[in-house]
């Protein structure tokens, strides 16, 4: 009984927020302005024009579009680049290789807001700064989440193939080409959903990499109904609803091979 109270209980704190993003975005601004309260149901649940304020006004179009390339991107180089990394880490024996693991873990410790200031002046020192390149080079590199993700399943490859491979004269670069990446198709799902997710949900380095509007991202195109004397919170929550309909849809539809890609991961 107390493990299904403690689920609903979860489960109530989670939806309560959603439910209100959802309210509010099908009333209108008098009903917002009356402040009947956060929970108090639209007079018209067909009131979609909050929606095309938001979708037309926010520019969203042009905002998907940013997100979509800064996806693109930085996913295939968390990819390619944790992929390598675990690779060189599981099979190549080399100096320091603790002490190169163990700094990557403390590096990934540091809050990265305290690193801001000196990121801020080579993104800048590059002409980065106000490109959509910038937030790429700085989702592109990789977490130690992804590379543990590669390294559990690169370890469960047995080194024979690497061995067979090399007997008909392969290369490393050969052998993560055609023999490790290619089996890693499960764990690469999992870093792809889980760095899109983290990506397309990020505000603040979009914000503050790429302050002009037509650079915008769907995190920030929501900051344009926030005016100097207030903000128009139905706008807001229907730009909300629109931004979180396409990871809840990719969530719900892909969640098993996040499921997988852990499990087998912590037992590989």
């Amino acid at each position: 009984m107390l493990t299904y109270l403690s689920l609903v209980v979860a489960s109530l704190v989670v939806l309560a927020p959603l439910a209100v993003v959802l309210l509010t975005s099908l009333k209108t601004p008098q009903e917002v302005a009356d402040g009947t309260g956060a929970l108090s149901l639209p007079h018209d649940w067909l009131n979609f024009s909050n929606y095309a304020t938001a979708f037309t006004d926010g520019h969203m179009l042009r905002a998907f579009g940013n997100t979509a390339f800064i996806l693109l991107f930085s996913i295939t180089g968390t990819v390619l680049i944790g992929s390598m990394t675990a690779y060189a880490i599981d099979r190549f024996d080399f100096r320091l290789k603790k002490l190169v693991m163990a700094l990557f873990l403390i590096a990934t410790l540091v809050p990265g807001v305290t690193t801001q200031v000196a990121t801020f002046q080579v993104v800048n020192s590059f002409g980065l700064f106000d490109s959509r390149w910038a937030p790429v080079l700085l989702y592109m590199g990789t977490d130690i989440v992804s590379v543990y993700i590669f390294l559990q399943f690169i370890r469960g490859i047995p080194t024979s193939l690497d061995e067979a491979a090399r007997l008909d004269g392969a290369n490393a670069f050969t052998i993560y080409r055609k023999i490790i990446f290619p089996m890693l198709k499960p764990a690469i799902a999992t870093v792809v959903i889980i760095k899109g997710i983290t990506t397309y949900n990020d505000f603040y380095i979009p914000f503050l990499y790429m302050p002009s509007e037509d650079k915008g991202t769907i995190s920030t195109a929501l900051f344009r109904f926030k005016g100097p004397f207030g903000a128009h919170w139905e706008d807001i929550s229907a730009g909300a609803v629109l931004v979180i309909l396409p990871t809840l849809l990719v969530f719900l539809f892909l969640q098993r091979y996040i499921y997988n890609g852990f499990a087998q991961g912590a037992t590989k």
